[in-house]
């Protein structure tokens, strides 16, 4: 039950990027749920091995290089979904900034609401 929350919640996070930014673009809200569900396979599975890899310029950057990474994962899911679009690499950029801002509040919402 929490993993279908914390999914329909980051679904209406992708929604509320695409209102907020307009370098993000959402077709519908089933377009938004494989949208989500793509992102958070992508950072399950790739998200990993990348941040593995790209160890020594994360180290150089102080950690910020993995922004790019989660703009990576962000854009690589718009290139392969057909109702969610990402107009650039910086579009991704801030759209995977904003969404991470979501993710975080529906993070802390989804715990609280499932301690009880």
């Amino acid at each position: 039950m929490k993993l279908i929350v914390k999914w329909l919640l980051s679904a209406a996070a992708l929604l509320c990027v695409a209102y907020l930014y307009e370098g993000v673009s959402v077709s519908s809200f089933g377009a938004a749920l494989m949208a989500a569900f793509v992102i958070g396979l992508f950072n399950m599975v790739l998200r990993p091995v990348l941040v593995v890899l790209t160890l020594p310029v994360t180290l150089v950057t102080l950690g910020l290089f993995l922004f790019v990474i989660n703009a990576l994962m962000f854009w690589s899911a718009a290139g392969v979904l057909d109702g969610f679009h990402v107009r650039s690499f910086a579009a991704a950029l801030l759209g995977s900034l904003i969404y991470s801002v979501f993710g975080i509040v529906i993070d802390s919402a989804v715990e609280r609401l499932f301690l009880k």
